[in-house]
């Protein structure tokens, strides 16, 4: 058994209780973020009732939520996304994710990423697998980019996103023309569940924010695949870009990011 195991039913009832509040939610009062980024009501509560029961249940432990910040430092952190995928929400999309990593000297050892409005769960743990609904779940190994389905993330907004976005566009006018499929789903956690899953066949996405790639990450690599940064370099919580999947496929999506850093 991993020795974080025993926090796996606390993450687990933390994002219980996240699910139950997203489904009964509504979007209610926008907060703008940023240029066309925005979080709802159901963001904030959402953060705030996972953050006071982890407070309750692991006290020792920090947090980190997208919404309000940090709360204790040391060598173990909660990371939440409370909704990955808040513009999907507030349009009544159903790819909408609670997002609960447990990182460990900046490495994901946990994560617990939960689909509300569609009903899947998964869940993984440093060297003890990881699970979509209890069963356990691997990795895709198509050899060629011509038989993949890659997803990429979501387009920059606000004030530097034409020149955030060129890189961007540049690669996904790649995959157009040499992928089986390109989806853009909107949400780094489902996104990640998925390719650990094997739905998707891999991930590239030029960002890296924590609590979106922390419990995905976790997922990814219990499921026998990997997550890299740009140009194969270990990925970190300070990385830049977020590069998943498995074998040559792998390869080709980190020859899209260019050098290592």
């Amino acid at each position: 058994m991993s020795a974080f195991t025993p926090l796996l039913p606390v993450a687990e009832k933390a994002v219980e209780l996240a699910a139950g509040l997203v489904r009964e939610g509504r979007p209610g009062v926008l907060t703008a973020k940023g240029e066309r980024d925005m979080a709802t009501e159901v963001d904030f509560a959402v953060e705030r009732a996972v953050r006071d029961y982890l407070r309750q249940e692991t006290p020792a432990i920090g947090f980190l939520g997208e919404e309000e910040g940090t709360r204790g430092e040391g060598e173990l952190t909660w990371v939440l996304d409370p909704i990955d995928g808040t513009v999907n929400f507030v349009h009544g999309l159903p790819l909408v994710a609670v997002s609960l990593g447990l990182v460990y000297r900046r490495r994901p050892v946990l994560g617990v990423v939960d689909l509300p409005l569609l009903g899947n769960r998964y869940t993984a743990v440093q060297g003890a697998g990881a699970h979509a609904d209890g069963s356990p779940m691997r990795v895709s190994a198509p050899r060629r980019l011509a038989d993949a389905v890659i997803a990429v993330g979501d387009y920059a907004v606000g004030a530097d996103a034409a020149a955030l976005n060129a890189e961007r566009l540049a690669a996904t006018a790649e995959l157009a023309a040499r992928a089986q499929r390109v989806r853009m789903l909107g949400t780094a956690a489902v996104d990640l569940a998925w390719v650990a899953q094997g739905r998707l066949d891999g991930l590239i996405m030029f960002s890296n924010n924590p609590w979106d790639t922390a419990a995905g990450i976790a997922l990814v690599r219990e499921a026998g695949g990997d997550v890299v940064d740009r140009g194969g370099a270990e990925h970190s919580m300070d990385s830049e870009v977020t590069v998943a999947g498995s074998g040559p496929v792998l390869d080709d999506l980190v020859a899209l990011t260019g050098p290592r850093p």
